[in-house]
């Protein structure tokens, strides 16, 4: 049964992958609707369509949106939206210089620590752009020999509080999904087993106005995925799936489709995009 996948991203954020590679991978896999949902961009949108497109699979244009819930990092999702609306565009132009920001602090702490080598341009040449993170990053301290994968990087030197880390602020979980709903989209907390989101929170964030929990992801354990499945359910909001597919260079052995979402919870989460448009 052909597959659909809701979570992926590009070389636009953290992901190895272009557009063009991105979707190819996702005909193979035998994927019918792929949504790319790139950290805090839509810049590659554009591009996307263009890729999926040409292999025959249906793009869902989304983002994935870093927000803050009582102290602590919350993923919200956005779908179906639309890559031209002004807080999108908006946030991206803002977003990249932040991200600017906090990548010279990181590299400063590394020459700090006397990784000479490890500089802004080889970072920015490692993304392909200006919309870099810690995953590029540790492909440039893998490339300069001080660590021995992307994972030893971020164990070493990225985790959070690690001798690399520099926060950074974030979107209040009620501005995210906002945001999405400004947008034209859907908005569903991501990967909530990964974050530890507990039933009351859950509630919190449904006072918001979300859309859906993400309750099918690798990260979630079997006993999780029924969990938030079943509190979906008791608080009137709707299921999605996902990959979470950043490449294989980045997560070895995750694969496209690896969690997908049944046509009658699409169409649902379709539907309430499209009630929102009016």
């Amino acid at each position: 049964m052909p597959a659909i996948d809701l979570h992926s991203h590009t070389l636009h954020s953290d992901g190895d992958r272009s557009p063009a590679q991105l979707f190819a991978e996702a005909a193979a896999a035998g994927l019918e609707v792929l949504a790319v949902t790139d950290h805090d961009t839509v810049a590659g949108i554009a591009e996307c369509q263009v890729a999926a497109d040409a292999v025959g699979v249906r793009l869902v244009p989304g983002i994935e949106l870093s927000s803050e819930l009582h102290g602590r990092e919350v993923h919200i999702l956005g779908h179906f939206l639309d890559p031209k609306a002004e807080g999108l565009l908006r946030l991206a132009t803002g977003m990249i210089a932040e991200r600017r920001e906090r990548m010279e602090r990181m590299i400063a702490l590394a020459q700090g620590m006397g990784f000479t080598a490890v500089t802004l341009e080889r970072v920015i040449a490692c993304s392909g752009g200006e919309n870099f993170g810690r995953p590029h990053l540790a492909r440039v301290l893998v490339d300069c020999g001080h660590a021995d994968s992307i994972q030893d990087a971020f164990a070493r030197y990225l985790r959070t509080r690690g001798p690399l880390w520099v926060d950074r602020r974030r979107l209040s979980v009620v501005e995210a999904v906002e945001l999405v709903h400004r947008s034209s989209g859907t908005a569903s907390v991501a990967h909530p087993g990964a974050n530890g989101i507990s039933r009351q929170e859950l509630i919190a964030m449904a006072s918001t106005g979300l859309d859906a929990v993400e309750a099918f992801h690798p990260d979630h354990a079997p006993n999780q995925a029924e969990a938030y499945q079943r509190w979906a359910g008791e608080l009137g909001l709707l299921v999605t799936a996902g990959s979470d597919y950043h490449g294989i260079t980045v997560q070895p052995g995750r694969k496209l489709g690896d969690r997908s979402l049944s046509r009658e919870r699409f169409f649902a989460l379709e539907e309430r995009a499209r009630s929102r448009r009016g």
